[in-house]
């Protein structure tokens, strides 16, 4: 099929009868053909939310009315599934956004910087966050759809939000014990959130979203990342196997260095996070689709500055190239600078067939 004006008419999407199966997600991240052409995202942006639900009112907590309509977007944009957290679990540093279209330093906002600060830092127990959410949206969506449980941010992410990646470079050397203890307490309360969230019946996966790289290497050393990083990610990945649910890594940066523990070591079944100027979704999808099942890819830069016409023509080339253990979507999330028309002709390559 060739493209067509009418993807970009929000009616089009409304008037599909396509009902979510989440079987598709799981054939995919077991390296498997789903059943038809399967979309993953990990983040939509309130623009979409927008377009699909502005003229609907919901009931509820302001936490069960967004995220009924995060869930109606999902399902109106034809995905298998909605994915949001399992509580407001968090952990509280001094890093402060100013809107969603602001950036933040990584050194910006630390809270610890010694053992001082360290032992006097309250951290907050995930068992003591509400996480009747999950069953909440459970009863409200349609069936076939399942929820993706996602983190509060990951492992590294958090540390650096408490340390500061500079100070924690700095650490790593001049008090590598202490550093080893943040990862460890992050990690532990982690791990409890994903217990606490991945026994619900409406959940189907877990994600571990975590970025680790930059565009030329891992945030830190190969080594430094196996023996502080990796574990707890492995310990995430042997909780939701246990559970007999696959998980997905969400990690932005350059990971062919650690593509072999991501795959063997850790065991996670799916990747996402794809950048053009660091490796093409469609070189990943040819490199690592016997290690772990690919997801989305399409580099945001390219969602933003291409043509409808384009973004559709590259989704459908590897919607017809990725047989198996493939879903396409976004190389990140739909940031709120992406045109929501631009979004379209990417969905509409996995729709309209």
């Amino acid at each position: 099929m060739v493209f067509n004006e009418s993807f970009l008419d929000v009616r089009a999407y409304h008037s599909l009868s396509r009902m979510p199966n989440f079987e598709n997600i799981i054939k995919i991240l077991k390296k498997q053909a789903p059943d038809r052409p399967t979309l993953f995202e990990f983040m939509l942006s309130q623009a979409v939310m927008d377009a699909f639900t502005a003229e609907k009112s919901y009931t509820g907590s302001d936490v069960i009315k967004y995220l009924k309509r995060l869930t109606d977007t999902f399902h109106l944009c034809g995905y298998d599934f909605t994915c949001f957290h399992g509580s407001d679990f968090s952990f509280a540093s001094d890093r402060k956004k100013e809107d969603e279209k602001s950036t933040l330093s990584l050194n910006e906002g630390f809270v610890i910087n010694d053992r001082k600060s360290f032992e006097n830092y309250q951290w907050q127990d995930p068992a003591k966050f509400d996480y009747s959410r999950i069953s909440e949206i459970g009863k409200y969506m349609p069936d076939g759809m399942k929820i993706i449980i996602c983190g509060p941010c990951g492992l590294l992410e958090n540390v650096i939000s408490l340390v500061g990646y500079e100070n924690l470079c700095f650490m790593l050397y001049d008090d590598p014990e202490l550093a080893e203890q943040v990862f460890n307490e992050v990690g532990s309360r982690l791990l409890k959130y994903y217990e606490l969230s991945v026994g619900y019946d409406a959940v189907g996966a877990l994600m571990s979203n975590d970025d680790w790289g930059f565009n030329t290497q891992t945030m830190l050393s190969v080594e430094q990342m196996r023996r502080l990083v990796f574990p707890w990610h492995k310990k995430f990945a042997e909780l939701a196997h246990d559970y007999g649910k696959p998980i997905c890594l969400h990690s932005c940066g350059k990971f062919d260095d650690v593509a072999n523990d991501i795959a063997h070591v850790m065991q996670y079944d799916g990747r996402h996070s794809y950048e053009d100027n660091i490796l093409p979704v469609e070189q990943a999808y040819e490199i690592y689709k016997d290690h772990f099942a690919i997801l989305g890819g399409i580099d945001i830069d390219f969602l933003y500055r291409k043509t409808p016409a384009e973004i559709y023509e590259r989704c459908r080339n590897m919607v017809k190239s990725a047989k198996t253990g493939y879903a396409l979507g976004s190389g990140n999330s739909i940031a709120p600078y992406i045109p929501l028309e631009n979004y379209l002709a990417m969905i509409s390559a996995a729709l309209f067939e």
